[in-house]
């Protein structure tokens, strides 16, 4: 059987959604106010005003992530989550995310997918967009994935983490917290602390708070954080002295280490790295007064950082967690918004 698509996209603008809040602030407006991209595959095709406009998005979304509340904006569409590697946060951050705009939800993990027999990514994608859904929100374990799928469907495509390559919803949501928090994102010294060179997140972090203006020192061991960065990188700063980096940083970003993107062991032991970067009270009182703590989850606590400090005052986590609601809120309604079909 040959499945014929449509002759592809075509592309409108699509304005941004005010609800009970009331227009954005007049210093928040970016140049551009209309989102054109049916698909977000990565941080590194979005500009900062495309950044910009969906956080002006997000804003006007988070009055519905109270109980009980919800909008109808995507009624009638149906939004796939096909994640091929764990997740517990952001596969439920988007199905929650799609049914507070009113979307039906299906969820796919790899165990009930017809990759385990042998059918390639393109084919069960090409199946699932011949049943009529609007979009498609992908993790993969190969960089790259979500941008093929979007190169090949005329619907939307979202990209949930695909290798150690890019998680851009997760450094949108980051990003987001600290202009939240602090207002604005440009100026803005931000510390990356763990496992750089193995980590989407660090990777898309890196791009979205760069291009946002913020300053961004990569911290941790010198296996973990190589000098090489500067060449993919420049403009961030390397530093392996944990005191030097969190001295006169505004946030800092903790990162997992991945041991399943390891295929050599790093560093000597758990325990080793923990008393070097783990960040403890004692450690976390180098910050400035006002900096907060910042983490992705999972958070392997004792590792990378102590309960005291996670669940301390200076700890947004939860906050970013509740955000990432908003923000990919506002991803799958530009995204599936810009389709015309």
């Amino acid at each position: 059987m040959t499945l014929i698509l449509d002759q592809g996209p075509c592309l409108r603008t699509f304005p941004m959604v005010l609800t009970s809040l009331g227009p954005p602030e007049p210093h928040r407006m970016a140049s551009q106010d209309t989102w054109t991209k049916k698909d977000l595959t990565g941080i590194e095709e979005l500009s900062r005003p495309e950044i910009e406009l969906l956080f002006r998005q997000a804003d006007q979304f988070l009055p519905a992530l109270a109980p009980g509340k919800g909008l109808d904006l995507m009624k009638g569409r149906t939004v796939v989550n096909l994640f091929l590697e764990p997740s517990t946060r952001t596969r439920t951050a988007f199905e929650i995310s799609a049914k507070k705009l009113g979307a039906e939800v299906v969820s796919i993990n790899t165990t009930a997918s017809s990759l385990v027999k042998g059918e390639t990514l393109r084919d069960t994608a090409m199946n699932i967009r011949a049943m009529g859904v609007d979009a498609i929100v992908m993790r993969h374990s190969s960089a790259g994935s979500a941008r093929y799928l979007g190169s090949v469907l005329d619907i939307s495509v979202i990209n949930a983490g695909d290798g150690a390559h890019e998680h851009p919803t997760q450094a949108l949501l980051d990003a987001f917290t600290l202009r939240q928090r602090f207002g604005k994102v440009e100026g803005l010294k931000v510390t990356i602390l763990g496992d750089i060179l193995f980590s989407r997140v660090a990777r898309s972090n890196i791009l979205c708070l760069s291009k946002l203006g913020a300053q961004v020192t990569l911290a941790g061991p010198a296996t973990l954080v190589p000098a090489s960065l500067k060449e993919a990188f420049p403009q961030v700063r390397i530093v392996h002295d944990l005191k030097e980096a969190l001295k006169d940083c505004d946030a800092v970003m903790l990162l997992r280490i991945q041991h399943e993107r390891q295929t050599t062991t790093h560093f000597p032991s758990l325990g080793e790295y923990t008393s070097q970067f783990g960040l403890n009270a004692e450690r976390a009182a180098w910050l400035k007064p006002e900096a907060i703590v910042m983490h992705p989850g999972p958070i392997n606590r004792g590792v990378e950082v102590e309960s005291e400090v996670a669940d301390g005052p200076r700890s947004v986590i939860l906050e970013q967690v509740r955000n990432g609601v908003a923000v990919r809120m506002a991803v799958l309604h530009l995204c599936t918004g810009a389709i015309s079909r």
